[in-house]
């Protein structure tokens, strides 16, 4: 399932923690973390491991079948 994050006005960046709870992939914060620890998010086809990542306009997040692209 494909997702658009659109960052508020004003913001240049969302954590991604922070996309995975607004789009509904992480029910909470903890669950966020545990899925971001295990190597299982890719942020433009690169494994992250830290939730505080900043993203930005024109970024892509995988998680299993789902994709979140950051806009403006």
């Amino acid at each position: 399932m494909n997702h658009i994050l659109k960052l508020r006005d004003g913001e240049e960046f969302i954590k991604l923690g922070q996309a995975l709870k607004a789009t509904g992939i992480a029910d909470s914060g903890i669950d966020a973390k545990e899925i971001i620890i295990q190597g299982l998010v890719l942020v433009d086809g690169e494994v992250e491991t830290r939730r505080g990542r900043k993203l930005y306009d024109g970024m892509e997040v995988c998680y299993d079948d789902e994709v979140i692209s950051i806009q403006k």
